[in-house]
């Protein structure tokens, strides 16, 4: 899933934003036929300024890099594929006129999703309206897979509901002895996180883990001392935390005043920014686990070229959202070339059929677009994120258990 932007707490409201705003747009079906030459446009708008355009960078990057790569192969059904690229400064109200934009005015092709659950149920809705294929490379939360588009994909392994899925198949796989016989609950109160935290609560209480503490917060919280006294409190062999950003650090650094470290530590999001060792202590981040959608270690068929043609592109290694751009790049493409025109519907009927070989490994969706696996399971081990399930995308065979204590 994509981190760091992941605050959805408007969904409802961009979704019924959306629905207004596509009553300006006339059919897109006919408008994409019209133009059987010339460049081939695919419209999208980011959040290149606002509060995630550092993190918004690196994704449209990893646009830049699929398309320089398929123009460089003679493009797309023969042409020239064209980036068409909007700003909606990370607001919903101005990702759904962007796209109304893009497809009743610029009158583009195709179109490719923007960043984070917040901007993509607009901009999916709008596009569902339009009968117009809507890859997203980020926006992970469940409830976008529950309003009956039979067009929109999202372009990783798997969304809120399927991230529990490695790591509480990981816990299985412990004899009984060494399973954690108590666990504790934190999560921000947003549908990329919380949700997910409410499947790992109902699966490890399947298995007989008691829940000792459970606790939701609001996403401006900043001060976690109260709420990890009480966890230290409760005294939770395992510690699950459902954080979108900065909240997963700033939680560890409460825990760590406190000298309170659970046996097992697992948090959404956080633990893959660039940021978290240098936030919590680099010796501080052995044995945490987390969930990933990419990982540049991954053996995928093209990965490794991706990572190499990224950095000389670029200067810098990719980061996650350049990956889950290219990616869902990797997927739209896959199904013009399967179809050889460009018809809305018959592309999102191959896609619903057909999987996709990408840098994350195959793809596969459900009739609402929901991919049919699963996240990749991570762990910090001597300063680096390895990848410890499943076996054909690991890096490592070794997994640290228990986690050591709190360095000074």
């Amino acid at each position: 899933m994509n981190k760091r932007q992941r605050s959805t707490r408007c969904l409802g409201a961009a979704v019924s934003i959306a629905l207004l705003a596509v009553s300006a747009c006339s059919s897109a079906g006919s408008q994409n036929l019209a133009q059987p030459s010339g460049p081939l446009t695919i419209g999208m708008s980011l959040p290149l300024t606002g509060p995630v355009a550092d993190v918004s960078r690196s994704g449209y990057q990893g646009y830049k890099l699929w398309a320089s790569q398929v123009n460089a192969e003679g493009g797309l059904l023969g042409r020239q594929v064209k980036l068409v690229v909007l700003d909606d400064g990370f607001d919903p109200n101005q990702t759904a006129a962007d796209y109304t934009r893009l497809i009743s005015q610029d009158r583009v092709n195709l179109l490719l999703g923007t960043f984070s659950s917040l901007l993509n149920a607009p901009a999916s809705a709008i596009a569902a309206r339009q009968q117009m294929l809507y890859v997203e490379p980020s926006g992970g939360s469940a409830s976008l897979f529950t309003r009956g588009f039979t067009n929109l994909f999202f372009a990783q392994p798997g969304t809120t509901t399927s991230l529990p899925d490695q790591f509480v198949k990981w816990i299985t796989s412990l004899p009984a002895s060494q399973r954690p016989a108590t666990a504790a609950y934190v999560t921000q109160d947003d549908p990329s996180a919380s949700p997910a935290i409410a499947v790992f609560q109902a699966r490890f209480a399947a298995l007989g883990i008691k829940t000792v503490y459970s606790q939701t917060y609001d996403p401006s919280t900043t001060n976690f001392d109260t709420i990890a006294a009480a966890v230290a409190r409760a005294q939770p062999q395992l510690l699950i935390q459902g954080a979108v950003a900065d909240d997963g650090a700033q939680f560890v650094r409460s825990l760590e005043k406190l000298r309170f470290s659970p046996k097992i530590l697992f948090q959404t999001n956080a633990p893959s920014d660039d940021t978290y060792p240098a936030a919590i202590g680099a010796q501080n981040t052995q044995g945490l686990f987390a969930a990933e959608a990419w990982s540049a270690k991954a053996a995928y068929r093209g990965n490794a070229s991706f990572v190499a043609a990224y950095t000389k592109m670029f200067g810098v290694a990719p980061t996650e959202d350049a990956a889950n751009s290219y990616t869902a790049g990797q997927v739209l493409a896959a199904a013009v070339k399967a179809i050889g025109r460009i018809d809305q519907k018959a592309l999102a009927a191959w896609l619903h059929t057909h999987a996709v070989n990408t840098i994350v490994g195959p793809l596969r969706w459900n009739s609402a677009g929901d991919p049919e696996g699963s996240l990749l399971l991570a762990q910090w081990q001597d300063g680096r994120l390895q990848i410890v399930a499943p076996q054909s995308a690991a890096t490592t065979t070794t997994v640290v258990n228990p986690k050591p204590g709190w360095a000074g």
